[in-house]
């Protein structure tokens, strides 16, 4: 392994807007030496650069073009990979469950306000939890059928992901401060290895306002990772993480690549790299 190639990592550029003269623009900027399609080379939007040693003005470059970038070690492989994680409720789908569920009682503001909160991580997000589906009490338990068929949509990318994943072995798991509901659908659906997710009560067919259980927090999302991790064996740097709000933070941590996914700000800075604007398949692009 050449150990001074390792110690520059290559510039990752990613999104609709990736086209082969802003990957030659940026490689001017970056000073890189030469740069190749990172994805499908028919219709590349994913560009790696190498030798790429000026970091300065590249992130406000990036973002003025509405592309995304990151710094990634010359030596991640994604089939080397053997963990994904990835949060539910705006990140492996478009929306919050939750919020879906309180539009049933005209109360989608009122809760999206608290979860928004949470993910800036201002308040605690057990507690959190508990106002939010405190207010979601009498609910017809049919209502998670229809947000389910009617509401849910996958984020850009995901199956693509996901196929990825399984095609090279690597375990999918899918934490989630939601419901277990939505999370074994999903993975039925997908074909996901496991999930870890928040029990709604029920009572004579409606939702009685309370959560059973432990709620997952972010301890909780963390330690599932981690023992995971561990039962299959895996290095830090053989497991992605990937969320996008405050209560991902600790499980992100744990990861030896962390991606920030249409993120709240306190996630962006401490994330290995964040997609903005790429397909939730970016993940894959990351790696070589």
């Amino acid at each position: 392994m050449n150990l001074a190639a390792i110690s520059v990592p290559i510039l990752v550029v990613q999104g609709p807007e990736a086209t082969e003269p802003r990957a030659a623009e940026l490689a001017e900027l970056s000073g890189a030496t030469a740069f190749e399609p990172a994805g499908d080379a028919r219709d590349p939007r994913a560009w790696r650069l190498r030798g790429a040693t000026r970091r300065e003005g590249v992130a406000a470059w990036c973002d003025a073009r509405r592309l995304d970038h990151a710094w990634i070690r010359e030596d991640r492989r994604f089939n080397d990979l053997k963990l994904l994680a990835i949060d539910m409720d705006s990140t492996l789908i478009t929306m919050e469950c939750i919020e879906e569920m309180g539009g049933y009682l005209d109360m989608k503001a009122e809760i999206a306000a608290i979860t928004a909160q949470a993910m800036r991580g201002e308040i605690d997000y057990p507690a959190s939890l508990r106002k939010r589906v405190a207010l979601l009490a009498g609910l017809d338990e049919d209502v998670l059928q229809d947000v389910y068929d009617e509401k849910l949509r996958l984020s850009p990318g995901a199956e693509q992901l996901v196929e990825r994943c399984k095609r090279h072995g690597i375990k999918l798991l899918l934490v989630s401060g939601g419901f277990t509901f939505f999370t074994e659908r999903l993975k039925e659906r997908l074909g996901l290895d496991e999930t870890l997710s928040n029990v709604l009560e029920i009572d004579n067919g409606k939702l009685s306002g309370r959560v059973l259980g432990t709620i997952v927090d972010a301890d909780a999302k963390a330690a599932k990772f981690r023992h995971m991790a561990q039962r299959l064996g895996a290095t830090r740097a053989q497991s992605v993480a990937i969320g996008d709000g405050a209560n991902d933070l600790k499980m992100m941590a744990e990861a030896g690549t962390s991606v920030a996914w249409r993120a709240k700000p306190i996630v962006r800075t401490k994330a290995t790299c964040a997609l903005d604007y790429a397909g939730l398949d970016g993940v894959i692009n990351l790696f070589s």
